[in-house]
Formats: C-alpha cells, structure tokens, sequence
C-alpha cells in the first residue's frame, strides 16, 4: 500500500468493533512465541547435559513451524479459522505433555528431536490468522497499515520479552518451567483468540482455492516477497549467534542477550515511526530497499572493538527491523487474493524461519572456525545479495491503483 499510517490510525485500527476481543486474546498467545523454542532448549540441555542435543531439538522444532505454519494457514483459508485453531491447540497440548515426558524418562536423542518437530509443527499460528483478521475488519487504507505495523511491532516485544522469559525461569527448580509456562500462555490465548466472536464469525473468501499443491506459493509476488522475508531472517540469524559469541569471547556472556534487547528497543521504536511515513512510497521498491539498507547497517557490526560499540551499532541497525515485518505485511495485500490471505502470509513467516536457521548455522560454523567479525559481514553480504534478487523481481510486485484505493477506502 502507498498510503502512510497516522498515530490516529493505529487508535482508529485497535478500537475497531469487533477487535478488542482478538488483540487481547491473540496478545497472550503469542507472547510466548520466542519463549518455547529457547525454553525447550534450555530444558533439553540441562536434562541431557548436551548442547548438541538440545541444539538439535530447537532446531527441528524451527522447521515443525515452517512447515506447520503454512498447513495451518491454508486449512484456515479453506474453513475458516476457529475449528482448525482449536484442533491445532489440542495437538499441541499433547505435544508438550509427550515432550516433558519424553525428556522427563531420558527418550533418546532421536525420539526428543521428532518430538521437537511435532512441538513446533503443532504450535498454533496465532500470528497468521491474526494479521489476515484485519483484511476484513478494516478497510484499505492507513488504517489497515496501521494495523499491519502494531502487528509486526508487538510481535518485536514478544521477541524481546519471550527470550527474557526463557532466561529467568531457566534458574526455576525444575528445568520444564518456562516450557509449560509458555505452553499454558500460548493454549489459553489460542483458545480465546478462536472462541471470540470476530473469529467465529469469519467465513473463508469466496474463491478460496483448492486443490493446489503448491497454493499460495505459486504466485510470483508472493514469492517475491517470501524472498525478502528469507533474506530478512537469514541476516538476523547470522547477528543472533555472532552477538552473543562477542559478549561470551570478551568474557561478558550475559551482555550477550542485552545487545539483542538494543537491537529490538530500537527496531520497536523506529518502527512506530516508519509506519507514520514509509518510504519507498512503491511497494517493489520498498522491499529491496529496507532488506539492502538494513544488511549494510549490520556491516557495521564488524567494527566496533568494544562490547559498547558494539552495542550501539546493534542499536543502529534495529531500526530497520520492525519496517521490514510491516512492509512484508503490507506486501501480501498487494500480491495475494483475501480467499489465500492466511495461507500467503504463513509463506512469509516460514521464510523467515527458514531464512534463521540457515543464518544462524552458517554463523555457528563462521563463529568457531573463522572469527566473530567475519559472521557480521558474511550475513551483509548474504542481506545485499537476497536484495538484489528481490529488486530484479520487483515487477511482481504490482500497485494499487489509485482508483482501486478510493474504492477500498469507500468501502
């Protein structure tokens, strides 16, 4: 969308009837949505006394959402979201009852990493049915990009407030703590979410389609813009490993995790901002543009010789995080019908999610066996490159017609 957002327009989006109920719901359960994966993590880890096994287990869990991500979105697409959310929720309740189980009686690593995968493929994708929520509650327009960055910004303070959750329960008695914490957070929202009235109410889009193997996916600027996520998550993902190794190798392991609370203050911050003013204006432009930007500030990274340098570069760069989760966002309005609008966005969180494990990975490997530095400017590298491809692919990417905007606002 062309069309700025007002701090009125965020007020006008959060006090639309019909949306109280689901914003506060979909609040508590995605709240724990970077806290389950770490949990399990540390959960792993101190049960087994291994890093490599317990690295594994978060991992698959990353790919069960990948995967689970766009099943659920294009199953909601079909019948609409409250029987699926609440099934999903189910399953998912049963995951984490095997998983303590399994880690409670010493499973071994194998059976601990299928269940890590069926953890995470199960997790219900609050975040997916949420943001295709405002496609028929608000009207095209500022408001609705409103609503897209309140969204991308409070899943930035999940992630802030999530992996600071892990952190402190990791110290609780027992070591399944902050998993079923997080569990139980994420069941009862999910729950909630789905039973509200806005959600029961919705009925899938007319010209919902069906039958397609690759769905969604299949249309070049839905492509386009699920590459620009990958490469939004692949920087990320080289900076979540390479900042913390930093704070560890200077003998400060935990100011590892503060460098990543600068990183997301600022991106929260600068992305209230944004959202009042984008640029560029055209949606093609925009999406290479912040990913290019964006991976020449995490070039700098490799400068600074102090922790506190470091930090502030963090704290540069982070601006152009939460620009990017709103633009990508804004994006599948342009590029995919309302009847594939759940299923197209759940492309771009498992592009994200995709584009983290490979990130952090390589970062790992760059990490131990090369240096610290060089992660920083192998993940820019990585950014500019995803960029390019993204701008050679920038007439996917179509705009609105003026007339088009006047109808939806009128709407």
């Amino acid at each position: 969308m062309s069309h700025s957002a007002g701090l009125a327009d965020y007020r006008a989006a959060l006090t639309t009837p019909g949306a109280r109920g689901p914003v506060l719901t979909s609040l508590l359960a995605r709240l724990p949505v970077a806290m389950i994966g770490l949990a399990m993590l540390f959960y792993v880890q101190r049960a087994t006394g291994s890093f490599a096994t317990a690295g594994l287990v978060s991992a698959a869990a990353l790919v069960g959402v990948a995967v689970g991500s766009v099943l659920q979105g294009r199953i909601i697409d079909r019948v609409g979201p409250t029987w699926p959310l609440l099934i999903t929720t189910a399953l998912f309740s049963a995951m984490i009852v095997t998983a303590v189980l399994c880690v409670e009686n010493a499973a071994a690593a194998p059976v601990l990493i299928a269940v890590g995968f069926g953890v995470g493929l199960t997790e219900p994708m609050i975040g997916s049915a949420s943001r295709a929520m405002w496609t028929y509650l608000v009207p095209a327009g500022p408001v609705r990009n409103a609503a897209y960055a309140y969204e991308a910004i409070s899943m930035e303070v999940f992630f802030i407030l999530g992996p600071a959750m892990s952190g402190l329960l990791v110290a609780a008695p027992w070591g399944g703590t902050g998993v079923v914490a997080g569990a139980v957070c994420m069941i009862t929202g999910a729950v909630g979410f789905a039973l509200t009235p806005t959600i029961r109410a919705r009925r899938p889009e007319r010209g919902a389609p069906a039958g397609k193997l690759l769905g969604m996916i299949a249309r070049p600027g839905v492509q386009t813009v699920a590459l620009a996520s990958f490469g939004f998550g692949v920087t990320i993902g080289f900076i979540e490993v390479a900042a913390p190794a930093a704070a560890t190798a200077a003998g400060h392991a935990p100011v590892g995790g503060l460098l990543l609370g600068l990183w997301s203050i600022s991106s929260v911050a600068f992305g209230l901002l944004y959202g009042v003013r984008p640029w560029p204006r055209p949606m093609a432009l925009r999406l290479p543009v912040l990913l290019g930007g964006f991976a020449l500030l995490v070039a700098l990274l490799a400068i600074p010789t102090s922790l506190i340098g470091l930090g502030v570069a963090m704290f540069v760069a982070g601006t152009l995080v939460t620009p990017q989760a709103t633009a990508h966002s804004a994006a599948i309005d342009q590029v995919a019908p309302p009847s594939g609008a759940t299923e197209a966005f759940a492309w771009v969180i498992t592009a994200v999610t995709l584009g983290l494990a490979l990130g952090q990975s390589v970062s790992g490997q760059l990490v131990e066996h090369v240096s610290i530095w060089s992660a920083y400017l192998v993940g820019a590298v990585a950014g500019v490159l995803i960029a390019g491809l993204v701008y050679l692919r920038r007439s996917t990417i179509p705009e609105p017609s003026p007339a088009a905007d006047e109808v939806a606002l009128a709407a």
